[in-house]
């Protein structure tokens, strides 16, 4: 007998889109509504699941046991790295946070992978922002700058930004002007969603080229005539300056992250990040404009702001001295790992191990490793100890962050044999002995 759930929150990526609809027939999913690829393959990836609950190098084993033997690595540990928290849930995330406290470890999210020098940019400068919400119904000129939405959040345009119909956008696509703004050989091919969809104006700038684009357009808002500025980025100036209400989502392209199709990261993405807002401000004194990042894991977002209540700073934290120090770069779990730091990592969700630096990869295999994860997970290497957990938003309930910060429910519509990774980092935290 079929079973249907409505208004589900899907966590596949920082959309959170909660309008889902969900049929199962004996616990299986058969039926996904709206249409969306990235969001249908996140629940059937993780219902259909045979992965045992515990193991020790690969091989299952009782979870008492498995509990045992990643309390014996934490003891030996002199300076441990608890890493990732995004595919996770707020519960999950202070479970994290307070084992961190108490075995004096540094922790990291995956935001040091990805949005991390955007974090450090509107740390200097402030941010003008908005939700998603207001977008949908206001923004009539909307910019996506160093990112592809239709294959990083395919329901985006569709659902908030782009073809979304608003109380002062009534005609949907109709009511916006929509610029795309990326590297030149590939932005071309954008589209807005994967049904399609192009944009009004493209701008290609080169690989690390946007403090350039992003400084001409400074100059043209506060009045200065400048003779080598191409025609698009003055279309734009006068995009900007005429709409009432306009957006620029922000990607990794921009913020230069080694997570953004695999090309050598920037050590200048907090720069241009913080030109970009430093516009988007100074645009006010025209007309109403504001910034949102495109966050990319389902609940990095949550991760922020958990990190942030129970330690006063975003990610990169290190408590080993019994307080918090803030410190990207010096405490960023990929840097750690590279100058082989760290002696024991443990690993909550492992979605971004990948994008780790060589270095960084080869001294994770070498020590000791603890991965709390998902089902069916991927995962390069097989870790020292490794606990499959229950899933957030499919097997157990929990609260979620959209990528504007706003929290969502998470409810529970399937029974599963795994702990929440609440459960298994609070076993952690309760059996720790210390010194």
């Amino acid at each position: 007998m079929n079973k249907t759930a409505t208004n589900v929150a899907c966590p596949g990526c920082g959309c959170l889109c909660d309008d889902i609809s969900l049929t199962f027939n004996e616990e299986r999913i058969v039926a996904f509504e709206p249409a969306c690829a990235m969001g249908e393959r996140w629940f059937r990836n993780h219902s259909e699941a045979t992965q045992p609950v515990a193991e020790i190098q690969g091989v299952e084993t009782e979870y008492d046991i498995v509990l045992r033997k990643a309390l014996a690595l934490m003891e030996k540990a002199d300076y441990p790295l608890i890493y990732g928290l995004s595919r996770s849930s707020s519960p999950g995330q202070r479970a994290a946070v307070a084992l961190a406290d108490r075995i004096g470890a540094v922790i990291d999210t995956t935001a040091s992978m990805c949005h991390g020098p955007s974090i450090m940019a509107l740390q200097e400068v402030g941010e003008v922002t908005c939700t998603l919400g207001e977008v949908r119904n206001r923004a009539d000129l909307v910019i996506f700058w160093g990112c592809h939405p239709a294959v990083s959040h395919p329901r985006h345009a569709d659902r908030y930004s782009v073809f979304a119909k608003g109380r002062f956008t009534p005609d949907g696509r109709d009511s916006r002007k929509i610029v795309m703004i990326g590297e030149a050989g590939k932005v071309a091919e954008w589209k807005l969603s994967p049904s399609g969809g192009d944009a009004d104006l493209v701008i290609p700038i080169p690989h690390d080229g946007d403090f350039e684009i992003i400084s001409q357009l400074r100059a043209l808002l506060s009045g200065t005539q400048l003779s080598d500025v191409s025609e698009p980025v003055l279309q734009l100036m006068e995009l900007m300056k005429s709409c009432r209400y306009g957006v620029v989502f922000f990607g990794l392209g921009l913020a230069g992250s080694r997570m953004w199709d695999d090309v050598q990261p920037s050590n200048t993405g907090h720069i241009h990040v913080a030109a970009l807002l430093q516009l988007v401000a100074e645009l006010n004194a025209v007309t109403r404009f504001t910034a949102r990042r495109m966050r990319m894991q389902g609940d990095v977002s949550g991760a922020d702001n958990v990190m942030l209540w129970q330690t006063g700073y975003p990610f990169a934290v290190d408590i080993s001295r019994g307080y918090p120090r803030y410190n990207p770069g010096e405490f960023s779990a990929n840097e750690l790992l590279e100058r082989r730091e760290s002696d024991l990592c443990l690993i909550v969700g492992a979605e971004t191990i990948q994008h780790f630096s060589k270095a960084a990869r080869d001294h994770l295999q070498s020590i000791p490793t603890i991965v709390i994860d998902y089902p069916n997970a991927p995962l390069e290497f097989t870790p020292t100890t490794r606990f499959t957990t229950a899933v957030y938003g499919l097997h157990a309930a929990g609260t979620a962050y959209r990528m504007d910060n706003v929290p969502l429910p998470l409810r529970a519509l399937q029974t599963s044999k795994y702990p929440t990774d609440e459960i298994v980092l609070s076993d952690l935290l309760a059996g720790f002995r210390g010194d």
